[in-house]
């Protein structure tokens, strides 16, 4: 091991589509969905200490407790690799906890990954993807995070090859949602045909991202906030090809052809106070610093 420090970039995510398709007997959801990573992102140090897991945070609030994905990742790498060490990981916290952009599953992805590469890679990919199903349903998807149609529990993935470059603006309400509530009063009629239905829109010449987007959770959230359908409203108004509320929420984005058209949207949301705005294009895959 000749690197002791190692600084990653750990990307948000935004569901363009996400349909529910069964309910399993262990309780958890089938779903298609698809899922883009985005330039905004938590940064993460990691600095090899003597046998512990030691946590910092700055930014935004995190729980620092056993729930943590962070801990979690980290000892479950010691654990399945037998590697006798510790780790200091200092986070730098931008992307909010229970917003819908997966910020837990990719600092947990990114855990994985760091430790892994520190540690001259003890584990193989295939063992990481296993450690990350264990840790989270969207934990896999950050360890390779593109494109992607998701089937399963959000395990099964299988990346876009083609897939065109957008804009987003997101918006991100002052309150916390719950995955497991909204999934709890989720009422809807479940279909298993949304796999060949997304494969024909995609398969066109030219993609209409406003035909695409769609997702069974909103409809849930929305219920109880009210203001995420004024927020869709506005970033259409302002010029959104399409707009829809991301994973369970509460953050809401829409998508734009261009930068130019997007810093504009931008500029007419912010002033409606409707939490913090962010801009983003697509993740171009860089990760470590």
């Amino acid at each position: 091991m000749k690197d002791r420090i190692l600084t990653t970039k750990a990307p948000a995510k935004l569901n363009l589509l996400l349909k529910v398709t069964g309910r399993r007997p262990d309780g958890y959801h089938d779903l298609v969905s698809l899922m883009v990573p985005v330039d905004f992102w938590d940064l993460l140090e990691f600095e090899v200490i003597p046998e512990k897991v030691e946590l910092v945070w700055e930014g935004l609030p995190v729980p620092d407790d056993e729930s943590n994905l962070v801990r979690r990742a980290a000892r479950a790498f010691f654990e399945r690799s037998g590697v006798k060490g510790g780790v200091c990981v200092r986070v730098a916290k931008n992307i909010p906890v229970a917003a819908g952009m997966g910020g837990g599953s990719s600092d947990a992805a990114a855990t994985l990954l760091a430790l892994n590469h520190l540690w001259s890679r003890p584990l193989s990919l295939e063992t990481l993807g296993e450690l990350a199903l264990e840790l989270g349903a969207d934990v896999p998807f950050f360890l390779k995070p593109r494109p992607c149609i998701a089937k399963g529990i959000g395990e099964i993935l299988e990346p876009l090859e083609r897939w065109p470059e957008f804009w987003y603006v997101i918006v991100i309400p002052r309150f916390q949602v719950s995955t497991a509530w909204v999934y709890e009063h989720l009422r809807l009629g479940l279909t298993s045909t949304q796999y060949d239905r997304i494969k024909t829109k995609l398969r066109k010449k030219r993609l209409v991202i406003s035909q695409l987007l769609e997702n069974d959770l909103e409809s849930v959230t929305s219920a109880n906030f009210p203001i995420l359908d004024r927020i869709k409203e506005t970033l259409l108004d302002a010029g959104a090809e399409g707009a829809l509320m991301t994973g369970s929420g509460p953050s809401v984005f829409g998508v734009f052809l261009s930068r130019k058209q997007a810093e504009q949207a931008s500029d007419k949301i912010i002033p409606n106070d409707f939490g913090r705005v962010i801009l983003a294009g697509d993740w171009k895959g860089h990760r470590i610093i």
